[in-house]
């Protein structure tokens, strides 16, 4: 049927700040429905309390409200707008609880207000566990055996009867929070209070463990007359026992026999159109036992999830987008196919590549954290890589995920003992791929490695055949290396620096002598119907082989290096960045390139830049793109820290930078040089200096004066920082730094106890700075600025502090030649403003000042970096009333061993923005009055 023409207005709720299990795969999927009403004509209003997000950004969405996800805001935007219905479906869990809070006090029936995509029953019928499980029974689908409990007595009583290993799962939770495996008695009591206190509605599911069985996850559409289509299958590889979002997943589904398939597809849509009716996006798990091949239902997502942003890019298939053209009444055979642009979207997508997603996890910033993955969803964020065959793929995500790493293996860092291996594999955590792989190097057999992991035969079969490759690859020097085993290697997704350690030669030894050999990447397209009809989109990737659909035009092109995944300390607001940088870009006449690797964010979506190459932002990829499309020149200032480390070799390789140079890059990197910067212009800064080693910062210790701040250089998000009080802590903490990064050069400064911090972010054209917002933090120095509270403009200091903090902004950013964005950091004490860093590039603040101020600075910094416009070619306006507050947003519940306190290493994983009239706000002086709380050291 066609679109409901009564709907004119649409309430979008979004997600809110991002936590470890809902990150910013539903800025992608809020966007991508806003942009897909507002094609219908229709008004869209949107809230969400995340500042970082493109989604609460004027380009998205008619009406912004960037207040607190609750039922009061809701009510006061009913109150002033005329909405005909919500969309509560691309919001994850936090969007459909609020709308299901809304529906039962009867606010949607007040104030008029449809739900569109949902249906009430359906999510109650998909979040209870004990209805879930009902509905299935009743459906013929096999479930675990099992029952809900909603006492710790009645838990105790039901684990009796069914017997361990056991799984619990709490009801209305996100991530998997409170779920569990738990293999013995001594383990169930804690497990059962964590469940029962984790759910909103105090209830858990306790069921049969079915650890070891595979899992599987269908990702679908239906429309409003019953249509259904299966946009992708998604394997794990990983077996059942760890959250979806913890475990590498593969599309399209490798070990599925068709007549099983077949079988889970006819199941999956016999539970979406038994639990309800409803119009959108939905995701369906399955467990597979190995042994017989029976299926059993593990869980429904009536929404766009995770998987639906991973599907997407996946496929090319605009999952969110036509989800929300569904949700207001389109049928499916209505709508054209985004890719084709002629075909129907009634049709499911056909893959000739292959997809591996890996997730990408931050333990090392939860010192004591138990790292064992399990029920409970621990990762920050993902990477995703696309093939020709698995192994490329899975090279290509491994190359993603800046571990130090240059893939799977082939870098000398293997494990070598037996052990720690054999331990890692019956007790997954993060880095359970490599030593998969340090397994076989080892020579532990094939069985044992099954049975300790129970992955499926075939995906270690392929991880075994890696190392066959190695040991071949290995018997040559780079000389005598044969063509056809160089294309074999490439073509299983080496990097030439892994290729370089099994030869023994340098990188560029290595890639000289593959362009001899006529060995290049060609780039082709993803297409959502292997290649049977033309695709209009385009939606790159590289491999080797003979045919490239990737045409360079003779236009004027900008290439923007995204961010990678995410991580503490570099998450969304640099994506938002690039969106921007791109959008800039192309109101400037230039043909817009985007690379990067994270399958969750809008900068990764089709039809954002003119081009996209869904690739690593990795040296080797990079560099192979820039000599085809031979662009102008390359942004790296908004892609963070990932897209900065690469400064140095695009400027090796005489590649142009766009905007600040790779030596004023390098000079606020390099603490000496840029400690001379701050002499010459007569800037205070704080004591420090530059040791190798321990015994050299014991004998320079006695200059600089205790407390000091200890870290190494070039790191991320505050990593290996430390604030020591004595010899004793220092010499350790030096050491510490050095076994985990060999090689670094490690700061020695006074730290500045008790001072306060502030920063300031600006745009400069080498001539003339105009600073975009100065923020003062709640907290006293010695927290992480993406740790602390801070408040957009300054909340007490004083005129003489503003003035120089005003004054070093403008002397730094001319003094570096800056061409763009620039941010620096303050402590002030005593009446004097010391420099702490200088970062001449987009920072995690950018977005929020944005925001609080309604002005798109990195619109007017991309075009100032493009040499486009100077700074006194706009005209600022922004919208000063009241204060903003940055509030840091933590997943401490995923770590429920480690203590809440915050030093100089970040630990946030994502921030909301809260609007205040006056300074005697009660939410504002909560803040203050705690300010000193979760300090440490």
């Amino acid at each position: 049927m066609p679109k409901d023409n009564s709907i004119k207005s649409v309430l979008i709720i979004g997600s809110g700040p991002i936590i470890i299990g809902q990150a910013c795969e539903f800025d992608y999927s809020g966007s991508q429905a806003s942009r897909s009403l507002r094609e219908e004509g229709i008004e869209v209003t949107l809230i969400n309390s995340n500042p970082a997000t493109i989604m609460t950004d004027e380009v998205t969405a008619d009406n912004i409200y960037l207040k607190p996800l609750t039922k009061k805001s809701i009510v006061e935007i009913l109150e002033k707008h005329d909405i005909d219905a919500v969309l509560p479906t691309m919001g994850g869990q936090t969007a459909l609880n609020l709308a299901i809070e809304c529906d039962k006090s009867g606010v949607w029936k007040k104030y008029g207000v449809k739900m569109l995509g949902v249906d009430v029953d359906a999510i109650d019928t998909t979040e209870n566990r004990e209805l879930f499980r009902l509905k299935m029974e009743e459906l013929g689908v096999g479930v675990c055996r099992g029952e809900t409990a909603t006492s710790f007595l009645q838990g105790k009583e039901i684990a009796q009867k069914i017997g361990f290993p056991l799984v619990l799962r709490s009801s209305f939770t996100l991530g998997g929070l409170g779920g569990a495996i738990v293999k013995d008695p001594a383990e169930f009591d804690n497990a059962l209070k964590d469940g029962l206190h984790a759910s909103p509605i105090h209830e858990v599911l306790i069921e049969q463990s079915i650890l070891g069985w595979k899992e599987y996850e269908l990702e679908i559409l239906r429309d409003n007359i019953g249509n259904v289509i299966v946009i992708c299958s998604v394997e794990n590889f990983d077996p059942m026992g760890i959250h979806t979002g913890d475990s590498i997943t593969v599309a399209p589904a490798q070990t599925l026999p068709d007549t099983v398939f077949q079988e889970m597809r006819n199941l999956a849509i016999k539970m979406i159109k038994g639990i309800g009716n409803f119009a959108g996006g939905c995701n369906v798990q399955f467990a597979v036992n190995p042994e017989n091949d029976d299926i059993i239902g593990i869980e429904i997502n009536p929404r766009v999830s995770r998987s639906s942003a991973l599907a997407s890019k996946a496929t090319g298939y605009p999952i969110a987008k036509i989800a929300a053209k569904l949700a207001i009444g389109y049928d499916l055979h209505e709508l054209k196919n985004q890719i084709t642009k002629n075909t129907s979207a009634f049709f499911e997508p056909s893959l000739d590549y292959v997809i591996v997603k890996v997730p990408r996890w931050n333990f090392d910033k939860f010192p004591g954290s138990d790292r064992r993955l399990g029920f409970s969803m621990k990762s920050v964020g993902e990477t995703m890589g696309i093939g020709r065959n698995f192994q490329e793929a899975l090279q290509k995500a491994c190359q993603s995920l800046e571990i130090k790493r240059n893939g799977l293996g082939a870098d000398g860092k293997e494990l070598r003992k037996q052990d720690e291996i054999l331990y890692s594999l019956e007790n997954p955590s993060w880095n359970r791929l490599f030593h998969i792989y340090d397994a076989f190097k080892l020579g532990i057999p094939f069985k044992t490695i099954q049975k300790l992991t129970k992955i499926d035969k075939w995906f270690l079969e392929q991880i075994e055949e890696l190392l066959v490759l190695e040991k071949e690859v290995e018997k040559y020097h780079i000389e005598n290396l044969p063509k056809e085993l160089m294309l074999e290697v490439k073509q299983k997704g080496y990097a030439d620096r892994q290729i370089a350690h099994l030869v023994r030669c340098l990188e560029s030894e290595v890639y000289k002598k593959r362009e001899e050999m006529g060995i290049k990447r060609v780039y082709k397209l993803v297409d959502t119907c292997a290649a049977e009809f033309e695709a209009q989109t385009p939606y790159y990737y590289s491999t080797f082989q003979e045919e490239n659909e990737s045409e360079s035009s003779d236009k004027k092109k900008i290439i923007i290096l995204g961010s990678g995944p995410n991580r503490i300390g570099q998450g969304i607001e640099f994506d938002y960045s690039c969106v921007h940088g791109v959008l800039a870009a192309k109101e400037c006449g230039y043909e817009t390139i985007m690379i990067n690797c994270n399958p969750e964010t809008v900068s990764t979506d089709f039809d954002t830049a003119d081009k996209l190459y869904f690739e690593p932002v990795f040296w080797e990829h990079i560099y192979d793109i820039i000599l085809h499309e031979k662009p102008e020149g390359v942004i790296v200032q908004l892609g963070g820290q990932t897209a900065l480390k690469l400064a140095e070799k695009l400027n090796r390789y005489g590649i142009k930078i766009i905007g600040t140079s790779y030596e004023a890059l390098d000079l606020a990197e390099d603490r000496g040089s840029f400690s001379k910067l701050l002499a010459d212009n007569d800037i205070p800064y704080p004591k420090f200096t530059v040791v190798e080693d321990a015994d050299n910062a014991l004998e320079v210790s006695k200059d600089i004066g205790f407390p000091m701040l200890v870290r190494p250089s070039y790191v991320l998000g505050g990593q290996g920082m430390k604030i020591v009080i004595n010899e004793q802590e220092l010499e350790e903490h030096v050491v510490d730094v050095l076994r985990d990064i060999p090689g670094n050069k490690v700061l020695l400064d006074h730290f500045l106890d008790g001072a306060i911090e502030a920063e300031a972010d600006a745009i400069c054209d080498g001539e003339d700075v105009y600073i975009i917002g100065i923020m003062q933090h709640v907290e006293p120095a010695g927290i992480h600025s993406g740790d602390s509270y801070a408040v957009l403009p300054p909340y007490n200091l004083g005129d003489l502090i503003i003035t120089q903090i005003e004054n070093y902004t403008k002397k730094i950013a001319l003094a570096l030649e800056t061409k763009g964005l620039i941010n620096i950091q303050f402590a002030i004490k005593n009446d004097t403003v010391y420099i702490i860093e200088a970062n001449p590039r987009a920072s995690r603040t950018v977005p929020f000042i944005c925001k609080a101020y309604n002005e798109p600075y990195v619109n007017y910094a991309t075009k100032v970096m493009l040499g486009e416009k100077k700074v006194k070619d706009f005209k600022f306006n922004p919208t000063k009333k009241g204060y903003a507050i940055k509030e840091p947003i933590f997943s401490f519940n995923k770590f429920p061993n480690v203590n809440k306190e915050l030093g100089p290493e970040m630990k946030s994983t994502g921030e909301s923005i809260y609007f205040i009239d006056d300074l005697m706000d009660d939410y504002f002086l909560k803040i203050v009055s705690e300010r000193n709380l979760y300090l440490s050291r």
